[in-house]
């Protein structure tokens, strides 16, 4: 199920038209990081890995949007970055990852 999410936003990245080629270029690469670290995850806390796929989902959905809500997009990579703060000591790939995506998201303006 977190794959599957984690490829549809890839999809939307990719079509979205609204995005520079550079920074969407980067952005599928933090979702392709992200892909497994999240997939590892899940294999011991499934809920916890859907929980932080539906994040990177909409945090990534709002990133691609013609009107961009900053505020709601800091809520979603707050609440993203508080997500995988348990996982610090078992996943730190994930923690560095969602971090790494976290900054990419304020670099862009939002």
């Amino acid at each position: 199920m977190t794959d599957e999410r984690i490829e549809k936003t890839k999809s939307a990245v990719e079509s979205a038209g609204n995005i520079p080629a550079d920074k969407k270029a980067e952005l599928l690469g933090l979702l392709s990081k992200l892909k497994p670290a999240i997939a590892k995850v899940s294999q011991t806390h499934q809920e916890d890995a859907q929980s932080i796929a539906r994040l990177v989902e909409a945090s990534a959905q709002e990133t691609i949007r013609t009107q961009k809500k900053p505020e709601r997009i800091k809520r979603l990579s707050h609440e993203l970055k508080q997500s995988v703060e348990t996982f610090e000591a078992s996943h730190p790939d994930l923690v560095s990852f969602v971090t790494e995506y976290s900054a990419f998201l304020s670099a862009m303006g939002i």
